[in-house]
């Protein structure tokens, strides 16, 4: 899938997961939000040159061809349904221990969401190297000094890896394998839908859009401050 896609489908799966979610309050679950959407992009850190390895230029990029080489090439270890959520949400978790680590890993996954929803946001301040360095650290920062801990990344890193994932299982690249690909290079591909096609492009993105805007109505205080304003206007028409 795309990345705008991929983004927007791991908003949706951060939206649809806060009742679950280890996390109190609107920032906090501002927070678990985005770094769900950020997340979703994790994977495809796998492949050197991509767009979003490019994202904070060598700081991104080096790390990135590292990455790729421990995964054996794009789509495959850091694609992996069982093995992919384990590592990242275990780095996450050592990351998780101590604030400036916490910051890294919340930047990045701000990073990657402006990165990827470049086409959404006026201007392009965000999708150059400083700009995007700027907007992500210092949403971090603004974010991680207004919740009580940063516990609950590895379970955000965790639920878009799966976001991602599953997205890129329903195009005919496919994924690996579950843990067969390490010996034998199998793949899993659910449809024969292309990366980019117009039916993603039309429907699939829209539709993860729509259900993150519903799942973030549902699931916080937007309901119940929206429900009494709404029910004045019925009443008074």
């Amino acid at each position: 899938m795309l990345g705008h896609s991929h983004a927007l489908s791991g908003l949706a799966a951060g939206a649809a997961t806060l009742p679950w979610a280890p996390v109190h309050g609107p920032v906090s679950q501002v927070a678990w939000v985005a770094a769900a959407g950020g997340f979703a992009m994790l994977p495809d850190l796998d492949q050197p040159g991509s767009t979003i390895a490019r994202m904070w230029g060598p700081i991104s990029d080096v790390p990135s061809g590292l990455v790729g080489r421990i995964a054996r090439g794009h789509r495959w270890g850091t694609h992996d349904l069982l093995l992919a959520p384990i590592v990242f949400g275990f780095l996450a978790t050592l990351a998780a221990r101590t604030y400036w680590s916490s910051l890294l890993v919340l930047a990045v996954a701000i990073g990657l969401a402006l990165h990827a929803l470049n086409f959404a946001i006026p201007g392009r301040v965000e999708n150059t190297v400083v700009g995007n360095l700027v907007l992500s650290w210092g949403g971090a920062w603004l974010l991680l000094g207004h919740i009580p801990s940063p516990a609950w990344l590895p379970w955000a890193v965790g639920v878009g890896v799966l976001a991602h994932i599953g997205g890129d299982a329903l195009t005919r690249e496919g994924i690996p394998v579950p843990l067969i690909w390490i010996v034998h290079r199998a793949r899993l591909a659910v449809t024969p839908m292309r990366t980019g096609c117009t039916l993603e492009k039309t429907v699939l993105a829209p539709l993860f859009l729509l259900a993150a805007l519903v799942f973030l109505y549902t699931n916080t205080g937007v309901q119940r401050a929206v429900s009494p304003v709404v029910a004045r206007v019925i009443h008074s028409a």
